[in-house]
C-alpha cells in the first residue's frame, strides 16, 4: 500500500569507506539518542582515552556514552545542534588517539558468541548501542521483551530506501561476516530460531554478498524486496517479510517482531565480540555536484564543517546540506554543530535541486492519499492544522505519519504537507507537555 519512486541517486555504491581523520576538538552531546541525556562522569580539565565511559545512562530510555577519543576535557557546556536547538555536551581537546585496554582492536573476527541473552543485553546498554536507522533507540530495551509480549521474528534493516545514502550498502559490502556475527547475537538475545535479512531487489552485489555468507550462519534468511520507497520504514518491512500489519499505537513486538538496522547488527557484533563501545559511524557525503562521493567511517563528535573542509569546501551551486536522506532528512542550519551516533550522511544539494516550486491550491486529487504508506489523508491534515485544528488532526491519526515525505513528493499542487506535519506534531507535542 501506498510508497513511491524517486530517483535513487545512489552516486557513492562505489567508494569504499575511509577513515576519517580525527580534529583538533570533539563536542559529544548528552542526548544523542531517544530518550532523557545521559549524565556526565567527566569534569572539566579530565583526561580521557578513547572509548572511556564519560556520560551514564540513568533513566530507563537512555545510553551510555563514550569518548571517541582521547584527550582532555575542555569544558561542559550548551551548544546548539545542527538545527539550532540548544543542547548540553562535553568538548574535549583531542591529544592522540589512546584507547582503553578493554577494547579489542585487532583485526581478527571473532566469531565463537559466549554471552548468555542477559549478558548480551547488558553487554549492549553498557557500550552504548542504539539503533543507526535513524530513530537511535536504546537498542538493549528492544531486547528486554515486557511480560505478556513474544518474539518470532528479528528482522534486520538492510533496505536503505533512501535515495543517496549508502553507508548500509558499504557495511555489507565490507563487513558481512561481522554482520551475520552481530545477526546470530542478537537472534540468541531474543531466542528466535530464524532472523531476516531485508534487501530491496536493487542492490545485488550486498544481496550475492549477504546471501553467500549466510550459507555459513544457523538461522539467518537473506529476503529479497520490491523497489518502493519507504520498504524500510519499520511497519513496512515488517508486512514485507511477516504479512502481519503493526495495528495503530501499537509497536513491532505487539505482532510479536524486533526490527534492527544493518548498521546496528555491525556496532553489536564490535560491542559484544570486541567490547568496543558506540564511538564512530558510517556516514555517506555525496551530493551531485561533489567532485567525488564518500563513505567515511566517523567519531561521532566531529563537526561538519570538518567534514566540509576535508573534502575540500562546498561546490558552488549548493543550496542547501541536509542531515539524512532528501526524503526524510532535514535541512543542516549550523555547521559548526557535531556529529552524533545516528548521522547517517551529509548530503549536498544543488540550487536546482532545492528549488521548490509554486505552491497551488489543493484540488482533492487524493495522490498524497494514494500514495501514503500508512493509509493516512494527508489533505485533510494539511486543511486542519492551517485552520489551528491540531487536536482534531491528532484524532485523524496524525501521530501515526511517519514522515517518509511521499505526500509532498506526490502532490501537484506542490503543498508542504510534511512540513506542516511536522509543525502540528511539534506543536501537539508542547501540548502534551503543558498538560
Amino acid at each position: 500500500m501506498g510508497g513511491v519512486h524517486p530517483e535513487e541517486n545512489k552516486l557513492s555504491t562505489q567508494a569504499s569507506i575511509e577513515v576519517f581523520p580525527l580534529p583538533k576538538q570533539v563536542t559529544v552531546f548528552l542526548n544523542q539518542h531517544l530518550g532523557a541525556p545521559a549524565t556526565p562522569i567527566v569534569e572539566k580539565g579530565m583526561a580521557v582515552k578513547t572509548g572511556q565511559l564519560i556520560a551514564k545512562a540513568e533513566a530507563f530510555v537512555c545510553a551510555n556514552i563514550h569518548s571517541p577519543v582521547s584527550g582532555v576535557v575542555n569544558k561542559i557546556d550548551i551548544v546548539k545542534d545542527i538545527f539550532g536547538y540548544a543542547k548540553p555536551a562535553i568538548i574535549i581537546d583531542v591529544e592522540g588517539d589512546e584507547w582503553v585496554d578493554t577494547v579489542d582492536l585487532t583485526p581478527t573476527i571473532k566469531s565463537e558468541i559466549t554471552l548468555s541473552k542477559t549478558e548480551i543485553v547488558d553487554k549492549l546498554k553498557e557500550m552504548g548501542i542504539v539503533g543507526l536507522g535513524g530513530a537511535t533507540f536504546p537498542t538493549h530495551i528492544k531486547y528486554m521483551i515486557p511480560e505478556g509480549k513474544k518474539a518470532e521474528y528479528l528482522i534486520i534493516n538492510a533496505v536503505e530506501c533512501e535515495p543517496y545514502l549508502t553507508s548500509d550498502h558499504r557495511v555489507m559490502l565490507e563487513h558481512a561476516e561481522e554482520i551475520m556475527i552481530g545477526v546470530s547475537i542478537l537472534r540468541k538475545a531474543l531466542g528466535v530460531e530464524k532472523a531476516y535479512i531485508g534487501i530491496e531487489n536493487n542492490k545485488p552485489e550486498p544481496i550475492a554478498k549477504m546471501r553467500e555468507m549466510a550459507e555459513k550462519f544457523e538461522g539467518i534468511i537473506v529476503e529479497p524486496l520490491k523497489v518502493k520507497y519507504p520498504q524500510g520504514a519499520e511497519k513496512q518491512l515488517i508486512k514485507a517479510i511477516t504479512g502481519r500489519s503493526v495495528p495503530s499505537g501499537k509497536l513491532p513486538i505487539d505482532v510479536g517482531c524486533v526490527v534492527n538496522n544493518v548498521g546496528t547488527a555491525f556496532a553489536v557484533y564490535e560491542a559484544v565480540q570486541k567490547n568496543k563501545p558506540l564511538v564512530e559511524n558510517i556516514m555517506t557525503v555525496t551530493g551531485k555536484s561533489l567532485a567525488q562521493q564518500h563513505n567515511y567511517q566517523v567519531r561521532i563528535g566531529i563537526s561538519y564543517a570538518d567534514i566540509v573542509n576535508h573534502i575540500g569546501g562546498l561546490p558552488d551551486d549548493t543550496a542547501k546540506l541536509i542531515s539524512g536522506g532528501p526524503m526524510m532528512g532535514k535541512a543542516i542550519v549550523n555547521l559548526e554543530a557535531p556529529t552524533t551516533k545516528g548521522a547517517s550522511s551529509l548530503l549536498v544539494i544543488t540550487d536546482k535541486e532545492a528549488e521548490r516550486a509554486e505552491e497551488l491550491d489543493c484540488i482533492r486529487c487524493g495522490k498524497c492519499m494514494e500514495a501514503c504508506p500508512m493509509g493516512l489523508e494527508p489533505y485533510l491534515f494539511s486543511a486542519l492544522i492551517n485552520n489551528d485544528k491540531v487536536q482534531e488532526a491528532v484524532d485523524n491519526h496524525l501521530m501515526d505519519c511517519i514522515e517518509c515525505g511521499c505526500c509532498i513528493f506526490t502532490c501537484p499542487a506542490n503543498k508542504p504537507l510534511l512540513d506542516e506535519i511536522r509543525f502540528a506534531k511539534g506543536k501537539f507535542r508542547q501540548m502534551q507537555q503543558k498538560k
